[in-house]
């Protein structure tokens, strides 16, 4: 039977993350220290606030390494926003702290231009792989809700699930095996969002 986790490092729209998995069925555990991961099957690492703010915190609370050895056991994973920036090794708004670095690759600001920063809206994303569970009951375009800044830029392409286009195109999703990660919010993203989440629970069922 899954058991739902959420990741609490201080930040993050907990509530939010948490009423929508309730809408799509689950109910979620809050996760601060080691011993609250007991039982949990499926864990979530939401974001909002900073790169580095988001990577401190998880290493002050002693995550940083059960974290690493959840994504690498290939079990269950989902990052949002931050939590999923924060996978990559390094970023541009706190180029002195690292990231988590599960993956090669960098966090980047979206670039001066006439569009406004941050990206915040309802923007289509176009999936890279429309087989994957990550986006099976989604249609041809579906929508999701951004607001970020800050876009990370895989080294190994082969892991991005979805695009996005906002004045460039940009990694919207990753995933491998187990693990899923989205720069737009599910959670804010009313009933694709509820849906997303309902495929991610669905992983090792």
């Amino acid at each position: 039977m899954s058991s739902l986790g959420v990741i609490d490092y201080g930040a993050g729209n907990l509530r939010s993350v948490l009423n929508t998995f309730s809408a799509a069925g689950y109910e979620g555990k809050l996760i601060r220290f080691v011993e609250d991961l007991e039982g949990i099957t499926h864990l979530v690492l939401p974001g909002v606030g900073s790169f580095g703010d988001c990577a401190n915190k998880l290493r002050a609370q002693g995550l940083e390494g059960p974290v690493k050895e959840w994504i690498a056991n290939n079990r269950p994973f989902l990052g949002i926003c931050v939590g999923y920036q924060i996978l990559f090794e390094k970023g541009e708004e706190d180029p002195g702290v690292p990231g988590l670095g599960i993956f090669k690759g960098k966090v980047v600001r979206f670039p001066e231009s006439d569009l406004k920063v941050p990206h915040m809206g309802w923007n289509p994303i176009t999936e890279v792989d429309s087989d994957s569970l990550m986006w099976q009951g989604m249609g041809e375009t579906p929508y999701f809700y951004f607001v970020h800044s800050y876009y990370p830029i895989p080294l190994d392409e082969s892991l991005i699930s979805a695009t996005c286009e906002y004045g460039e195109k940009f990694a919207a999703a990753i995933q491998k095996g187990n693990l899923m990660a989205t720069q737009f919010h599910p959670e804010k993203s009313q009933k694709l969002g509820v849906h997303l989440l309902k495929n991610f629970m669905k992983i090792a069922e």
